[in-house]
């Protein structure tokens, strides 16, 4: 039993480490530290009933995909509430901006990360208003 919490303590310790990397390159909107944060198979999972929704493959795949968010509703970072990690996963409570047009609104969204090679290999997006959300992203 103490081998296990000493490997789990580790593996928090690590995924705790790749995490709060990426969270400091993001409150800094360093666009190069953050996309060095990513694993070359990034892979990105993006829920609702939008184009954008479904699993994007590769870094390349998953930072366009991102940009193509960043156009469709000008998302904002506007905190990191919390960041959680334990021995499989870390995770952001964060809150954003999106707006398009003359609306705006306030997200609160969960972002869960695996992490490979100390590097964000996986990353799944959970937002509190999916509807909402869908209707920044609809063409």
């Amino acid at each position: 039993m103490e081998l296990a919490l000493a490997d789990d303590a580790a593996d928090i310790a690590s995924i705790r480490a790749a995490v709060t990397r990426y969270a400091t390159a993001w409150l800094a909107g360093d666009r190069a530290a953050i996309a060095a944060c990513y694993h070359d198979a990034f892979t990105l999972h993006y829920a609702g009933h939008n184009p954008l929704s479904g699993t994007h493959h590769g870094k390349a795949a998953a930072l366009a995909a991102l940009a193509e968010v960043a156009r469709r509703a000008n998302r904002k970072l506007l905190g990191i509430d919390d960041i959680m990690a334990g021995p499989r996963r870390g995770a952001f409570l964060v809150r954003e901006s999106f707006g398009r047009g003359d609306r705006t609104a306030t997200l609160e969204r969960l972002l869960v990360f695996a992490v490979r090679d100390g590097l964000l290999s996986e990353c799944w997006v959970y937002d509190r208003d999916q509807a909402l959300v869908d209707s920044f992203f609809a063409d």
